[in-house]
């Protein structure tokens, strides 16, 4: 799955989440995580963690 900048994807977890860095051609995301509790999240997602683009 080839994802750019400001991408959608669905997690794993079920959480929503878009790409604002991209590392290593794709080796790993930095994205804003969209949390249950409404806070919005900045963390590492490793490509195994997500399940689909949106």
């Amino acid at each position: 799955m080839t994802l750019k900048m400001f991408d959608k994807v669905l997690l794993k977890t079920g959480e929503t989440a878009y790409v604002v860095e991209i590392y290593d051609d794709g080796t790993a995301y930095e994205m804003d995580i969209d949390k249950p509790d409404g806070k919005i999240v900045t963390d590492t997602v490793w490509p195994e963690q997500i399940e689909k683009k949106l």
